[in-house]
């Protein structure tokens, strides 16, 4: 007993040193990495799954958009969860469920079964996010070093973006597509350990915000019906009864959503909040964004494959010029943000990735490989300049006692954009008469929702008064 108690003693000790800290920030940052990790690999192992497991295009969709609505519909609710319970034990939890999930994954035996367990996947991925940036902030408590922490750990998401395609690739070539799952495994083993060992006690009780029930379930019942609808409606039909009954849930979830944010005494989503100018836009802006962003990362791998002849791994390896900027370009854009504010940067950013996917557009068909290059480098500076200016317009138009529920806002829209970019390129991809056609009208309607929020951030974003 003596020996544990002293171990322990010990180990409190050098949680507070700057050495302690620094191993809870990778502890963290591998769980983030983890999480972003598994989404961009996926899209170049998605031809591998269709062999093996079958199901057409619209059953790679569901691969791809079973963790996304999951993720998008409990993002809000875990940070409250996280408040309620403590962020080290959802943390662990959520690490705990995205490892299983992750093996399960792997050993899927058939479409629909990987499809659920990417809906877990999605449990464990809405768990970790919020509470990893509630334990960082408790382990820097210091503003400057909390800048300095949440700027590494923010760097995790170029880093994975960029590595996760040829990784993906990588694995998915040399030791199949269950391999790029099994990945997960150590790494959240290691976060695990970590952050069990190194993060400071939770304060169980010390907030009593609510869960908000009712805002959770209709707000998951909108974004899957809303999903299942534009999915399904380009194989059984627009309108097929299925398809139609799943539009009117979609209103019906809506609709009780508002209604239940405004009367809830702890909603999910204030709408008072939403009557920014600069904050509404910027859920829009963000939504739009993301959806030329997975539109990019889910279809273009599969031209490449399919089309180009490409392998895996040498897919991978092709999206490395838009990937590589995200992983730099940000440090860069805080600058500008400073400096100009986000308005100009954002408008820059938008514009630049309307105008790298037009070009990819163009280049299908017969093209060598440097109008593709050509058109990734401008999509990878563009989403470079344009998240990050988002997020810190909108974290200025919030007020402080918002921020956290803004954070979430606009974190949840982007992972619904996420799930529409796959859902408007599969469509493309799948009623086309050739990939060459799909993926050329696919970008085009891509260029044209990136111009229509290079409008938007430039009219709407930054225009109210200071408060």
């Amino acid at each position: 007993m003596e020996m544990e108690m002293e171990t322990a003693a010990r180990t409190e000790g050098w949680r507070r040193t700057g050495q302690g800290r620094a191993a809870l920030l990778i502890g963290l940052s591998l769980g983030y990495f983890m999480v972003l990790l598994d989404t961009t690999a996926l899209g170049v192992a998605l031809p591998a799954i269709r062999a093996d497991l079958g199901g057409g295009l619209s059953g790679l969709q569901w691969v791809a958009n079973a963790y996304t609505i999951v993720f998008a519909g409990l993002l809000l609710s875990m940070g409250a969860l996280a408040d309620r319970l403590g962020a080290k034990r959802v943390y662990a939890a959520g690490l705990a469920v995205f490892l299983a999930a992750s093996a399960l994954c792997a050993a899927s035996p058939t479409l629909g079964a990987l499809i659920g367990f990417r809906a877990v996947l999605g449990v464990g991925g809405a768990a970790l996010l919020p509470a990893s940036l509630a334990l960082l902030a408790q382990s820097y408590p210091e503003r400057a070093a909390r800048a300095r922490a949440l700027g590494i750990w923010a760097a995790t998401t170029g880093a994975a973006t960029a590595l996760g395609p040829v990784v993906g690739g990588l694995f998915a070539d040399g030791l199949g597509w269950r391999s790029i799952f099994l990945i997960n495994v150590p790494l959240a083993a290691v976060s695990l350990i970590v952050v069990g060992r190194l993060a400071g006690p939770d304060g169980v009780g010390r907030s009593r915000r609510s869960l908000d029930p009712a805002g959770q379930a209709t707000c998951i019942a909108a974004i899957a019906s809303l999903a299942y609808a534009l999915t399904e409606g380009q194989t059984r039909g627009w309108t097929s009864p299925v398809v139609l009954g799943a539009f009117g849930l979609f209103a019906l979830a809506l609709a009780g959503f508002a209604a239940a944010e405004s009367r809830g005494r702890s909603p999910l989503l204030p709408l008072r909040l939403v009557a920014s100018p600069t904050v509404s836009a910027g859920m829009l802006a963000g939504l739009l964004v993301n959806v030329g962003l997975s539109g990019v990362l889910f279809a273009l791998p599969i031209y490449f494959q399919q089309a180009r002849g490409y392998e895996a791994h040498a897919a991978g390896l092709a999206l490395l010029p838009m990937t590589i900027p995200l992983a730099f370009n940000p440090i860069l854009t805080g600058r500008i943000v400073g400096r100009l504010g986000p308005r100009l940067p954002m408008t820059a950013g938008f514009a630049l990735c309307a105008a790298g996917v037009l070009t990819i557009a163009a280049a299908t068909g017969e093209s060598g490989y440097g109008a593709y290059l050509i058109g990734l480098l401008f999509v990878g500076f563009g989403i470079s300049l344009a998240i990050p200016s988002l997020m810190a317009a909108v974290m200025a138009a919030s007020p402080p006692e918002w921020t956290g529920a803004a954070s979430g806002a606009l974190n949840a829209s982007r992972q619904l954009g996420a799930t529409l970019g796959v859902v408007l390129t599969g469509a493309f991809l799948g009623h086309a008469g050739s990939t060459d056609a799909g993926i050329r009208q696919g970008f085009v309607a891509l260029g044209l929702v990136l111009a229509a929020g290079t409008i938007l951030v430039w009219t709407r974003i930054g225009r109210e008064r200071r408060r």
